[in-house]
């Protein structure tokens, strides 16, 4: 019978401390048989060996058979000890020899023999079980850890950056910020009831050594094989989704924490990753149409299989269902029920296919095309609207973009109905909203090479919006609508006067590493972007080349080298212009320390 079953049915699983007492007993025993005959035991008898097992017994963390068997024998060899004091060693050892064990001439003590094995036995079960229970809970050696700290991780990053920007001299004066007008009751457009102007853009004071930061932490765990969970947090300024880069500075001000990350992931199949919540970038792009900051919502499902046939072939992919906004339920706030606006969402469907091609040790050939379709994000003119007779608010007031950079072209959203008692001072104040559909193809390739030892990376984008169409974006307008950007120098407002495009490229040359690590690791990288206006949406690209968003052209060159491990320095310059309409020219330097963990 298993020892270590008799004791569990007597008196259940034995606690930590009981195991550990258990084991010493046993070890301690096992030394004891081995020395018994070389050492003296108390006169009374009582060793510390037969006081311990007393106690283990009366605590019951022995079994009482087995107890009082290991007792017997501890007596047994103890009597033993004090036996061969008084006697010669020679009888001492003749008489054990004769008898094939213990005996005594002062009258036998008869007890039961547990034999070697069954000592060994029992010594072995308990160690077992201790340290078992041991690594479980991580102390059974200085460098173990929980089970269930080795299932979550944290990572995280610091970024401080120095960046200066300078703006020509014959910049246009009157950039408007059409995000802001977008915010609040909208900007009232009658001259004759406002004659403020809106919020206009800094185009010609330029920025000197701005200290910027960014940090961002996050924690996964590993829930099982194939399920994992993260939530990370990072800095902003504001609700950016394309920056989480904070402005230092503000009187010392305490700085915001934004929640940037919150999924689960679960693979059904080796080859199958469904990720839902808020994640990262799931789609092989470039910054040209999605910031690197960029993090999407929703639902995302990709695969990645290597061929059978060719090991070093990967097929990979991505289907996206990104929700970018949902119309208010509540909206006009003041009407009653049953006059409340529809619901109106707008989405994001994105599908992706590519291949990862290993040509051999100093190649390797990444590329992919995707489709992506923005529903409903496009502006649309509302029913008449009487405004001046109390309406809340106009039915297309929920077209307007809740977040844009600039370079789209933008149309007016209200027909707002004139008062007829005064039709020059009736207020007519106006949201803007995106004239252009866009269903995009994205194309991107990245080669990988050896360059006189080192590695080079060139990498291509290409971005097509199949739905762009001029004659399109003014019909969309409506009769009463107005287009109110990307005209030509002449600064008309006449669609042939109009100037725009759906096209966008970038080239891009990585010579070294092209993501530093190791103290010593560095790299320079030199390329080119066109964004035309109406190439992409604006508000979901970089925010640093030419301040974000579309109608941008221009260089960059920069370089990292790694001072420590982990960490970094980075410079880059970038100098950028206008593709069509007034002139706007900027660069930007950056100059910033980078740490990751």
């Amino acid at each position: 019978m298993n020892h270590l079953q008799n004791i569990q049915r007597r008196g259940g699983m034995p606690t930590l401390r009981q195991c550990a007492l258990a084991a010493a007993v046993a070890s301690v025993f096992a030394f004891a048989a081995g020395n018994a005959a070389a050492q003296a035991a108390p006169a009374s008898g009582e060793t510390a060996m037969v006081k311990l097992i007393r106690g283990l017994i009366q605590s019951g963390t022995l079994a009482k058979d087995v107890g009082e068997a290991l007792l017997a024998q501890a007596q047994t060899e103890a009597l033993a000890a004090q036996q061969a004091q008084r006697m010669p060693a020679a009888t001492t050892a003749a008489s054990a020899s004769a008898a094939g064990g213990v005996r005594l001439e002062a009258g036998d003590v008869r007890v039961p023999y547990i034999s070697q094995t069954v000592r060994d036995q029992i010594r072995d079960e308990v160690k077992a079980q201790v340290m078992a229970q041991a690594k479980d809970e991580g102390w059974a050696a200085p460098n173990e850890t929980p089970e269930w700290s080795k299932r979550i991780r944290v990572e995280g990053d610091v970024r401080v950056r120095n960046e200066s920007r300078s703006y020509a001299s014959n910049n246009s004066n009157i950039e408007i910020n059409w995000a802001e007008l977008n915010k609040g009751s909208g900007y009232d457009v009658n001259p004759n009831t406002n004659i403020a102007l809106p919020s206009i853009l800094n185009t010609l004071k330029s920025r000197r050594n701005v200290f910027r930061a960014r940090a961002r932490l996050g924690v996964f765990a590993d829930l099982s094989e194939n399920t994992k969970a993260g939530v990370r947090l990072a800095s902003g300024s504001d609700e950016s989704p394309v920056s989480t880069t904070q402005t230092l500075g503000g009187g010392l001000s305490k700085k915001s924490v934004w929640l940037d990350q919150m999924w689960i992931s679960h693979k059904p199949v080796d080859w199958l990753t469904v990720t839902a919540g808020r994640f990262g970038n799931p789609f092989m792009s470039s910054d040209v149409l999605f910031s690197n900051d960029l993090n999407f919502d929703g639902i995302a499902a990709q695969f990645e299989k290597k061929l059978a046939s060719n090991r070093d072939l990967t097929l990979f992919g991505t289907l996206g269902l990104i929700p970018l906004e949902y119309s208010s339920d509540n909206a006009p706030s003041r009407a009653q029920a049953e006059f409340k606006a529809k619901s109106e969402n707008k989405w994001l469907l994105g599908a992706q296919v590519g291949a990862d091609w290993k040509i051999d040790e100093d190649n390797r050939l990444r590329g992919a095309l995707a489709y992506y379709n923005f529903r409903n994000i496009s502006g649309k003119v509302s029913e008449p609207c009487a405004l001046y007779a109390g309406a809340d608010g106009c039915s297309t007031d929920w077209s307007r973009p809740a977040f844009m950079q600039k370079g789209n072209t933008l149309m007016l959203l209200r027909d707002i109905s004139l008062d007829p008692l005064n039709p020059a001072g009736t207020p007519q104040p106006q949201y803007v909203g995106l004239a252009s559909q866009f269903r995009l193809i994205d194309l991107n390739l990245s080669w990988d090479t050896q360059v006189a030892g080192n590695n080079l990376r060139l990498d291509a984008n290409f971005v097509r919006n199949t739905a762009y169409d001029a004659k399109d974006i003014w019909r969309r307008a409506g009769v009463r609508g107005t287009i109110l950007n990307n005209f030509g120098p002449t600064g008309g407002t006449s669609q042939a006067d109009f100037k725009s495009g759906g096209n966008a490229y970038m080239l891009q040359a990585t010579y070294g590493k092209p993501a530093p690590a190791a103290r010593g690791d560095w790299n320079v990288l030199a390329g080119y972007k066109r964004i035309e206006p109406d190439a992409l949406p604006d508000g979901y690209n970089d925010s640093t080349f030419h301040g974000g968003g579309t109608n941008a052209r221009g260089y960059f060159l920069g370089g990292s080298y790694a001072i420590d491990k982990n960490m970094w320095f980075t410079g880059r310059w970038l100098s950028t212009r206008e593709v069509f309409g007034p002139p706007l020219s900027i660069d930007t330097l950056q100059l910033e320390f980078n740490a990751r963990f």
